[in-house]
């Protein structure tokens, strides 16, 4: 999850503040991690649908044959994200475009316990409650940077 007011120790306010001072910022695997990058409006319209769909006890539960997908307890998982990835290369890009300003890319190889993608499959979500994300990465870090730069810079 990315945008304004998000959390210091996430790589896109480090990025940020790396870029800005011209101090180089750490890149493993050659920027070829790919991430489900989701803007916070998203996440906030995914909980936001779930609302009024309070989750209810299934009936029909039965422990000696357990269905994952239900439970005895009200209460319901679902993932909310953007449900595609998106290269770490591309994500430093589109940061750069919207500061203005090139990143010193300090290369290192593949952090030991790392994996090159994740991101989060919504599609229980999406049929609960037809949504989708909708902020494309660029727009969101050009909302994240017109904050960004008000907050720290102005």
């Amino acid at each position: 999850v990315y945008g304004p007011w998000g959390r210091p120790d996430m790589a896109l306010q480090l990025f940020a503040h790396a870029i800005m001072k011209d101090e180089p910022i750490k890149v493993f695997n050659g920027g070829r991690m790919r991430r489900d990058f989701t803007y916070i409006d998203d996440i906030v319209e995914g909980v936001v649908r779930l609302l009024p769909l309070a989750p209810k006890p299934d009936p029909q539960w039965d422990a000696a044959t357990p269905d994952p997908a239900t439970s005895s307890a009200p209460w319901r998982i679902y993932n909310i994200g953007n449900n595609q990835t998106v290269e770490l290369n591309d994500f430093i890009a589109a940061l750069e475009d919207a500061l203005g300003k090139k990143a010193i890319r300090d290369l290192l190889p593949m952090q030991p316990g790392d994996v090159e993608a994740t991101w989060a499959n919504i599609d229980a979500l999406s049929q609960a409650t037809g949504f989708a994300p909708v902020t494309p990465l660029k727009t969101g870090i050009e909302r994240f940077v017109a904050w960004f730069k008000e907050y720290y810079y102005a």
